[in-house]
């Protein structure tokens, strides 16, 4: 009910502002603005666009047809809400990783939707209050990857993926500005695989609906997001016995026997989203913030008959509101009791129980800012301070408790006119409350040097954070006994460079008093200081005119006394033919490898929902090995591509069974062929 009266509210606000507001006839775009044509045959382009014409003809006073491609081209751009720079509709194919929810350097416990962690080491470094549950984040839409648009014309874009053992996934998307100071649009996701094995199918959805408004004199302003994320994954715990994959009478992989899930009544259609055995996650969020400007207004003339409202803001005064749920739950119907006292030190009433947990938190948020331009006519330079009070509302072992933060935060930025230096400083300081003592400064520069050298940045980080709170001894999900954690301190620092030969990144984190979980419910603290160093190298080699070869390199290190695990080593190729024919037809296809060093790679608690140490087994994969075809005509993408082609096993007869493994008795799919297409609209 709260969401359908939430988006009522928003819809009515769109419709009332919608008709205080006089069509203008011209839209004013800035600098940065995107002008989709067919212009670029580049498919390495970042900012790739196409071209799509209108449909309806306009006719002079003499009624001869005439085409204005300037006005026929979609002209959009994006912008993150705390972000000064604009972006472009990229419409590229060469990287799947475009139009899959899970990155290349991640693994996911064996289909998608599953839960996933990256190859690469990255510290959290949220402070405040933060419950600790990420395994699922990549499938989440989430505030801060909101993208607010300006379009002279309707975009919409949906695209369906179909995979081996029932997998789909389907996205749509749509935006539009009714007139030029309003935007609306919305974004939804669908996840559902069944799995390969027994008890390992997830359904997630998801929806997000923006809106953005902006005064007729360009002093009002006001962003809207609604969210909702629906995750339903089920856990089998893993195979048993990891010589069952190769035993020839398991070819059909829910033959073979899971540690969690046996008993129940498994199912293989897809649109079933009950889960037995698994974890259910839902969160709600909505936000909206309004500002108001305080500066200098001008007008500039577009033609004989036109004027253009030009304001110039000195001071904004900002509030900020967010409201967000989030619902956590584990439930077995069938919960084994020999399995659950092994791994989890829960005694159950018989051998085969019903076991569930879940934990609830709500949080209201308001942040009063305020905003000075020094530069008149630069708005991406500005000095920001403001104030932000939380409450919290959640389910402890003790009952439902309240909390509070109050901290403060301050920002600089300025991104010069010439766009060749790009400062950013932050801090925030939590004064009082929950997580009083909490601090993070950051800071990056980032300067052009030229075509030929590109950019490099300079980056630098430091946090002082509680531990999430499911090392919390009174959170729900802490099934062990543990003491009060010593704040966390994490310092990173690093260089990027970008350039015509390749784009370089070297990183060095530091951590004291890295919290981890030991084994499947326990929780430990290592004091020392942990030092992990990372280096990156993207390279794109020309082969030949139209062989190009994409490669991916990543190398760190990190102390062997630390709980922390990677691999040395990390990969990915890409060897594709790729160029454009026809005039419209933008074509990549070849092969994929992904390779990554054996190490002792992390378990998975099902119930805690955490990545945890092990120290017994090595993973030792052989490279992920794919092949595809990647296309675009026009507004229309396609992609096929048979993933896992590494997995042929010619022992016991012919198949796909040479599972790699993605964590400790959790293999990875076999053979899996995809096809997916996406269409881009403009009405």
């Amino acid at each position: 009910m709260k969401k359908i009266i939430l988006c009522l509210c928003l819809f009515i606000f769109v419709a009332i502002s919608f008709a205080q507001v006089k069509p203008k006839k011209n839209l004013t775009l800035g600098d940065d603005a995107g002008v989709i044509s067919n212009t670029n045959n580049n498919p390495d382009q970042q900012e790739d666009i196409q071209n799509v014409k209108s449909s309806v003809p306009r006719k002079d006073s003499l009624a001869f047809e005439h085409r204005d491609d300037a006005k026929d081209a979609l002209l959009m751009t994006a912008q993150y809400l705390d972000s000064t720079r604009k972006l472009f509709l990229d419409s590229s194919v060469y990287d799947f990783d475009k139009y899959f929810p899970v990155p290349s350097s991640f693994v996911y416990l064996g289909n998608n939707g599953a839960a996933a962690k990256s190859l690469i080491f990255s510290p959290t470094q949220q402070i405040g209050f933060d419950q600790g549950f990420h395994a699922f984040d990549m499938y989440k839409f989430n505030l801060e990857g909101t993208k607010f648009h300006q379009t002279n014309r309707p975009f919409s874009s949906i695209s369906y993926q179909l995979a081996s053992g029932k997998e789909q996934m389907l996205q749509a998307f749509h935006t539009q500005n009714p007139n030029p100071n309003l935007n609306i649009g919305f974004e939804y996701k669908m996840i559902t695989a069944p799995g390969f094995f027994v008890t390992q199918n997830t359904n997630h959805s998801s929806y997000r609906i923006f809106g953005s408004y902006q005064g007729l004199k360009k002093r009002y302003q006001q962003n809207i997001v609604i969210i909702g994320n629906n995750i339903r994954a089920s856990q089998n715990g893993g195979i048993e016995n990891i010589s069952d994959l190769q035993d020839p009478n398991r070819k059909d992989r829910f033959t073979i026997p899971v540690n969690m899930g046996n008993n129940a009544a498994f199912r293989t259609n897809p649109f079933v989203t009950s889960i037995l055995t698994g974890n259910q996650n839902k969160d709600f969020s909505f936000f909206v913030r309004q500002h108001y400007d305080f500066g200098k207004r001008d007008s500039v003339a577009v033609n004989d008959s036109t004027m253009s409202y030009l304001f110039f803001p000195k001071l904004r005064l900002q509030h900020s509101f967010v409201y967000q749920k989030q619902q956590t739950q584990f439930g077995d119907i069938f919960a084994d009791s020999t399995l659950y006292h092994n791994w989890y030190n829960i005694n159950l009433a018989s051998k085969f129980d019903t076991f569930s947990i879940s934990e609830t938190w709500r949080e209201i948020k308001n942040d009063i800012s305020v905003v000075q331009f020094p530069d008149t006519k630069n708005t991406a330079q500005f000095l920001l301070a403001g104030i932000t009070l939380q409450n919290l509302y959640g389910d402890l072992k003790s009952g439902k408790s309240n909390f509070y933060n109050l901290f403060v935060h301050g920002e600089y930025r300025n991104r010069t006119k010439n766009k060749k230096w790009d400062i950013i400083a932050s801090g925030n300081f939590y004064i009082n409350g929950l997580n009083a003592g909490d601090y993070k400064v950051s800071g990056s520069i980032n300067r052009y040097l030229n075509k030929r050298f590109g950019n490099i940045q300079l980056w630098f980080n430091n946090s002082n954070r509680t531990t999430s709170n499911v090392f919390n001894e009174q959170a729900v999900f802490n099934l062990g006994d543990n003491s009060k954690f010593k704040k966390e301190n994490i310092t990173s620092f690093g260089l990027k460079s970008e350039n015509q030969f390749a784009t370089f990144g070297f990183s060095n984190h530091l951590l004291i008093n890295h919290a981890y979980f030991k084994n499947k419910y326990q929780a430990a603290q290592f004091s020392a200081l942990i030092n992990v160093f990372q280096f990156s190298i993207y390279k794109k080699i020309r082969l030949t005119r139209h062989i190009n070869w994409h490669a991916d390199l990543f190398l760190q290190q990190t102390d062997l006394a630390s709980p922390i695990r990677v691999p040395t080593f990390y990969t990915r190729n890409r060897v594709a033919y790729e160029g454009v024919f026809f005039k419209n037809l933008n074509v990549s296809t070849g092969l994929e490898l992904r390779y990554f060093t054996p190490f002792k790679a992390n378990g998975y608690s099902p119930i805690t929902q955490q990545f945890v140490n092990q120290d017994s087994i090595t993973i030792r994969n052989l490279p992920d090995v794919s092949a595809f075809l990647h296309f675009r005509i026009k507004g229309f993408t396609g992609f096929l591509r048979a993933e896992n082609l590494n997995t042929m096993n010619f022992k016991n007869g012919f198949g796909f069974t040479n599972n790699n493994f993605a964590a400790p008795y959790y293999p990875t799919q076999g053979f899996m062929l995809r096809f997916g297409v996406k269409w881009w609209m403009v009405n």
